[in-house]
């Protein structure tokens, strides 16, 4: 008998069919269904033990959410000449660089990013993007670190599906450079969030205090991530198929 593979993708028919991909864990102890906000991939995690059938059940008794879920979800957005897109809470339109400059690398200058016009664009934006954002992180964990009267180790980017910064044990942060695209006093509130974590490990009262203290508006900037954030999930880097630039 053919042995089940650890995962597999299942559609599942209807108006609008939806692939999605069903994932045995030795570590899951539920069903769990998910849509990703980073690409918006469809997953049910199953545990080992759990029969296909229970599974596929689970899948049929959620489709109502997940319809709504994926209806509800923003527009992919890519970064194309003509595109509006956000920096720093700022709508920027990008532009084609002029024939007369020779850099192909991306740069804002009028409140417009410019960038040469080929299948690298999104690649040469997202470059600029996470330069500035490391820039900007860094400067805001350096004004909480020492105002908390603390340090951190490192500092890394990455482009996270579920979180918007991480702080470890070690005392190494990490930030999504995604938000480069948020208002500045949001990216802010993140690395305050994610420094009082170098005091606190948790999420307790006292972690929220030391919050509170290093950004006193945290709430609003957090809500602002709760209402918006999968407008700045919706945009993808890759580099574009030759006949979206030609």
């Amino acid at each position: 008998m053919r042995r089940k593979p650890s995962s597999w993708i299942y559609q599942l028919d209807g108006p609008q069919p939806v692939d999605v991909v069903i994932k045995k864990s030795t570590r899951a102890k539920r069903l769990s269904l998910r849509v990703s906000n980073l690409d918006g991939t469809v997953s049910l995690t199953m545990p080992n033990w759990a029969p296909e059938r229970e599974a596929l059940d689970f899948l049929q008794s959620r489709r109502g959410w997940l319809m709504g879920h994926i209806q509800n979800r923003p527009a992919m957005q890519r970064p194309v000449i003509g595109a509006v897109i956000p920096i720093a809470g700022q709508l920027h339109e990008i532009c084609e660089i002029p024939n007369t400059e020779r850099s192909r690398a991306a740069y804002i200058t009028d409140g417009r990013l410019y960038v040469a016009n080929d299948a690298r664009i999104p690649v040469r934006v997202a470059t600029l993007l996470k330069a500035m954002a490391h820039r900007d992180l860094r400067a805001a964990s350096e004004k909480y670190a020492t105002r908390l009267g603390r340090s951190f180790a490192k500092l890394t980017l990455r482009d996270t599906k579920s979180r918007w910064g991480s702080c470890s044990a070690q005392g190494h942060l990490m930030y999504s450079w995604r938000l480069i695209m948020t208002p500045p006093e949001v990216l802010d509130y993140v690395a305050a969030h994610e420094v009082a974590h170098l005091a606190e490990m948790n999420h307790g009262p006292k972690f929220w205090a030391h919050c509170a203290a290093l950004c006193p508006d945290y709430q609003k900037h957090r809500q602002w991530l709760k209402t918006h954030g999968r407008e700045i999930l919706a945009w993808h880097f890759a580099s574009l198929p030759r006949d979206d630039f030609l």
